[in-house]
């Protein structure tokens, strides 16, 4: 028998009810009722399919020498967890996990276009980008390659997304042989959305979603009107669709899109897709993992959960040799701005930019200007209801600073004085985003201008004038490129890039690459580019840029590729959002940094790891060692050493992690010792190198984790580094139960309940009935959450043992759910009495058999009787 992993029961996507402590986490959602089966190799199927026969459908059947399985749904919901727990028994199952449902990437869109005659638009875009040059290039040395003629020409890359518009002529125009994108599949089709069946065809075009069109452009889009090209414009491109319109992707999904890659022959594959995690057990991980050790190199990105801080590593990026990809921003700032016009007090027309928003009905306005406030630096203007005495603003644009609340509340409040056109002008120098303000049904038309153009605007209304916009209509306005420099945050970790390690202490990111404000390619239907922020823009790059060096190379051994590229790339600077760190960006944070293409595809030299992790106290690895290989043709010497990177506390005051930014930094660095300061490798000859360290003294209940970079400087010219971490405490000693309460099964928000609580359950698995759940708010990951059920009677109380389905492995950071239907693990029936639920909870590195080892929280007392 196998136990099944992580299950969130019936009511696993239900919401949970905060305590006053907890700060949000993201929630794991699953399909109810539905599992992703792991057959034993060298066993027969049929006994199980024998098994579930008419009780389940299968989804989809894996039968690929990474993996053997299948995925399949139970007709009854209600029975699901005790077939699944019988399933989990048979001799020819290795495994079983619920199917949990990852949702699209959160990425900031910062524009779209909202032609739809794109190429009406496109002839009137202004070139304004002077030369060819792109700056993510620029920043990872792209352009010396494709300097060189060096595209990827004729090397596959597995796009795992929502798809491709391939109709896009920057995109290749075509499906098929000879195309951009010349294979793929669609795995759910275009009404797919998480929790549905998917219906799957031969073609992978998305003209709804729009983020696998984007990340698509990034590796390999042709040359435009906007100047930029992807980074691998030679290669060919598989397109697997996972999601549909809108909604999300389950693992089976996710499982078969890899499958399927891996068996088409892609020499690289990548996803930006996630989900908090910690844990390299999910199945998707798994199957990652598994085509990284079949010869695949696989990127997938860090994820965009920042503001959680620190061990929030998402799944698949938290894999075993998987490449985890984390973001810094652009240098610069590109901003596509929609052309209309301005006068003021009569005066001749002049041209402004603006960027759309949602609505944007903006097509013969000619209305004047109004702004709530004269005061440029007002950081809440327009947060606030606006006076009696405020005119109609039914005729007027009302033009409000960005800043404090949401764009949605200012919008409301100028609505409700009448207004029915809103223009923000920006709070910072760089650019604008489209805000979205569609909820506010009265208003006809948002958008957002820059900053010196609102300040501008301001500055004239002051002085009295009057200002009027004459707004042309959007669908085919010209469309402006205009950039600025990032002179404050550029080539700094993004704020939004999600913290590690994973709780296994595993140095994740492995490195970084620019997603902070990038231009690329979007549906046609949707406005053909975009300009987009997240760790989904970094993912794709890297993907294009390991095409690059196996074209240099001719290798894809992911082990090498990523050695390589860790060993080459630059630290970053610590950045909270101001970029004014004078410490190196932490390890858990942006990895060994910023990808260095040109300098990874041509170096002599070739370290073992790609990292080194010293764990934390209790199990600290003491001494590690790395090998220097010399893959030049003339002796070189390397002189070594170490720099420290900041460390970062996970905890202050409180059992959750620090959210960023807000988490404290110290520059108190561990020492490193090397068995030597330098060494002398012969042509085609290696050295073995120790590096011994010893943590820097800090308060451990605190969980601070350390990082640094081991320095090699060779006599060839190579400055290479090689990223390390570790943490200060104990892991094992880390509080991760927050605490746990008695909740009912037909509260959606699964609050607690209040006073005495009786159920009448049903021994008949079909009926519907209210049932008890308990609900765990873990503060931290843990190996292993039980669910045991407690007997009451008169003042003693006996443990009967786990409910069915429990325990449940690898929990994330996540409020935990499950529901009792009146039966224990063994699958027999309780008498009816009076009971309590016992939340328990294991430590990281803890031992299951031993009670301490365990966070325990005893909920109210019910009663259960049947009916």
């Amino acid at each position: 028998m196998v136990r099944s992993t992580f299950v969130l029961s019936l009511l696993a996507s239900a919401g949970g009810f905060l305590s006053a402590e907890a700060k949000e986490p993201s929630k794991a959602k699953h399909l109810s009722g539905s599992y992703v089966v792991e057959f034993e190799d060298s066993q027969d199927a049929s006994e199980f399919f024998n098994r579930i026969d008419s009780k389940a459908e299968t989804r989809m059947n894996f039968d690929s020498s990474i993996f053997k399985g299948a995925s399949i749904q139970f007709h009854n919901v209600e029975s699901a967890e005790d077939e699944a727990a019988a399933l989990a028994g048979l001799s020819s199952v290795k495994r079983v996990w619920p199917n949990r449902i990852y949702d699209l990437p959160k990425d900031e869109i910062v524009w779209t276009g909202k032609s739809k005659d794109a190429s009406a638009a496109h002839s009137n875009v202004k070139r304004q980008l002077g030369n060819d040059t792109f700056s993510p290039h620029l920043m990872t040395q792209v352009d010396k390659l494709r300097a060189k003629g060096i595209v990827g020409k004729g090397i596959k890359i597995g796009v795992i997304d929502t798809g491709i518009d391939y109709t896009h002529p920057a995109l290749g125009g075509c499906f098929g042989t000879g195309c951009l994108v010349s294979y793929g599949y669609d795995i759910v089709g275009d009404d797919y959305t998480g929790y549905n069946t998917p219906v799957p065809d031969d073609d992978p075009y998305d003209g709804c979603a729009g983020h696998g069109s984007h990340v698509s452009g990034i590796i390999a889009a042709q040359a435009n009107e906007y100047g930029f090209t992807g980074a691998a414009p030679g290669v060919t491109l598989g397109a697997y669709r996972v999601f549909g319109c809108t909604g999300s992707a389950a693992n089976d999904v996710l499982i078969e899109a890899y499958l399927r890659a891996f068996e088409d022959g892609s020499n690289i594959i990548t996803a930006s897709i996630g989900g908090s995690s910690g844990w390299s057990e999910d199945p998707w991980a798994v199957v990652v993992s598994r085509i990284v050790e079949a010869g695949v190199p696989c990127t997938v990105s860090a994820g965009n959960a920042g503001a959680n801080g620190l061990f929030y590593a998402s799944t698949a990026s938290n894999g075993k040799r998987v490449t985890s990809i984390a973001s810094v921003d652009n240098w610069i700032t590109p901003v596509l701005l929609t052309d209309s016009f301005f006068s003021v007090d009569g005066g001749d027309e002049e041209t402004f930019g603006y960027v759309v928003g949602d609505p944007f009905a903006w097509g013969g306005v000619n209305l004047p200007l109004w702004a709530p406030s004269f005061d440029t630096t007002e950081a809440a203007q327009g947060c606030n209801p606006y006076p009696a005495d405020t005119p109609d603003l039914s005729g007027k644009i009302v033009l409000i600073r960005r800043g404090t609340c949401t764009f949605v509340q200012k919008a409301t409040n100028a609505a409700n004085a009448g207004a029915k056109y809103v223009l923000f002008y920006n709070n910072v120098p760089n650019g604008a985003s489209g805000p979205s303000v569609s909820e506010v049904t009265t208003i006809k038309a948002v958008g957002m201008t820059t900053a010196s153009q609102g300040v501008a605007w301001v500055q004239s209304l002051a002085a009295g004038s009057e200002v009027v916009l004459n707004m042309t209509d959007p669908e085919t306005a010209p469309v402006s490129l205009i950039t600025s420099d990032n002179t404050i945050t550029g080539g700094a970790a993004s704020t939004f890039t999600t913290w590690n390690p994973t709780y296994e202490m595993d140095v994740k990111p492995q490195v970084a690459s620019p997603g902070g404000n990038i231009l690329s390619t979007w549906p046609q239907t949707l406005g053909s580019y975009a300009v987009i922020s997240g760790t989904s823009m970094a993912c794709p790059l890297v993907a294009g840029i390991y095409a690059l060096i196996a074209d240099v190379r001719g290798t894809f051994d992911p082990a090498t590729l990523e050695a390589l590229i860790a060993s080459t790339a630059n630290p970053r600077l610590y950045n909270a959002g101001s970029g004014d760190a004078n410490v190196l960006a932490a390890v858990p944070q942006v990895g060994a940094g910023l990808v260095q293409a040109y300098d990874a595809a041509f170096a002599t030299t070739l370290l073992s790891k790609s990292y080194l992790a010293f764990n934390d106290t209790d199990h600290l690895e003491k001494t590690l060692s790395f090998t220097i290989k010399n893959l030049g043709q003339k002796a070189v010497t390397y002189k070594l050493g170490s720099v420290g990177a900041a460390t970062a506390y996970t905890f202050s005051d409180s059992i959750y992690p620090d959210i960023f930014p807000g988490l404290e930094v110290s520059d108190e660095y561990a020492t490193i010792k090397l068995s030597r300061s330098s060494v002398t490798v012969p042509p085609q000859g290696s050295a073995s190198i120790s590096v011994t360290v010893t943590p820097p003294e800090l308060d451990g209940s605190r969980l601070p984790v350390y990082s640094g970079y081991i320095t090699l400087n060779g006599t060839n010219g190579e400055n290479l580094s090689l990223p390390y971490n570790g943490a200060v405490g104990s892991l094992y000693s880390t509080r991760v139960l927050d605490t746990g309460y008695l909740s009912i099964s037909t509260d959606p928000n699964l609050a607690p309940v209040n006073g005495s609580a009786s159920f009448v359950l049903s021994k008949n698995p079909t009926a519907s009935v209210t049932l008890p759940v308990a609900v765990a708010f873990m503060a931290f990951g843990s190996p292993r959450i039980s669910i045991k059920l407690l007997q009451i009677k008169g003042k003693t109380t006996k443990n009967l043992g786990d409910i069915l389905d429990s325990p449940y492995d690898y929990a994330p950071r996540d409020d935990f759910p499950a529901a009792f239907d009146g039966r224990l693990a063994d699958g027999t029936y309780v008498p009816p009495g009076e009971y309590k639920f016992s939340i328990e909870a294991l430590h990281i590195f803890g031992n299951a058999k031993k009670a301490r080892d365990w966070d325990v929280s005893v909920t109210a007392p019910f009663t259960v009787r049947y009916a």
